[in-house]
């Protein structure tokens, strides 16, 4: 695997848009969900409702907050067992608010408060950086996919605005202010290519 050397630049900003448009995807998710899929259980299953798996999203951002940044201001704790779609919307909006100042703040102040990143109180401590940022997202995305494969086996599968709209990363990123950088090497459809020949 190539290396870059250690303190190369990171383009800051395009990863905060891109966290953003993670906590989008979130949203929109949550959105179409369908009321009735959000305590309802799989019967003979033990595992989380879809209320539980957001509520536990929420509350890992806390936990990652309070234990790698507990200067900024923490959120409040979602019940599981009792919150509304709409608390959800409200609280995870909160706390990507506030993971995106630790982000911001452990990527580009060079005496940061941020100094480390525990995921657990159990982990050992991360450099904050890219590999941060990564599990971070790889988080969110792993329980967006549990919720979207549970909706479908309750009956209640996603619309596809949501379902393949979480893919839209162009028009998700333009709604979070993330410019996507174009390709230094931007190719035209080969079909545009064969019309100019034969010309």
């Amino acid at each position: 695997m190539p290396r870059l050397a250690p303190g190369s630049p990171l383009d800051v900003q395009e990863m905060l848009g891109a966290y953003a448009v993670n906590d989008a995807m979130n949203q929109l998710l949550l959105e179409h969900l369908d009321p009735r899929a959000w305590q309802a259980k799989l019967p003979g299953h033990p595992g989380r409702t879809i209320a539980a798996i957001f509520a536990h999203v929420h509350n890992i951002r806390r936990k990652w907050l309070r234990l790698s940044a507990p200067h900024l201001k923490l959120p409040a704790h979602l019940d599981r067992s009792r919150c509304t779609q709409k608390q959800v919307r409200a609280a995870l909006a909160e706390s990507a608010a506030r993971c995106s100042e630790m982000l911001a703040q452990s990527l580009t102040a060079p005496r940061s408060r941020v100094q480390s990143f525990l995921r657990d109180g159990w982990a050992r401590p991360w450099r904050p950086g890219a590999a941060m940022f990564a599990y971070m997202i790889t988080h969110d995305a792993h329980h967006r996919g549990q919720v979207s494969m549970l909706a479908h086996q309750l009956g209640f599968p996603l619309p596809g605005l949501a379902a393949y709209g979480m893919w839209g990363w162009e028009k998700l990123g333009k709604a979070c202010g993330l410019s996507l950088p174009a390709s230094h090497k931007e190719k035209r459809p080969a079909r545009h290519r064969a019309s100019n020949l034969s010309r």
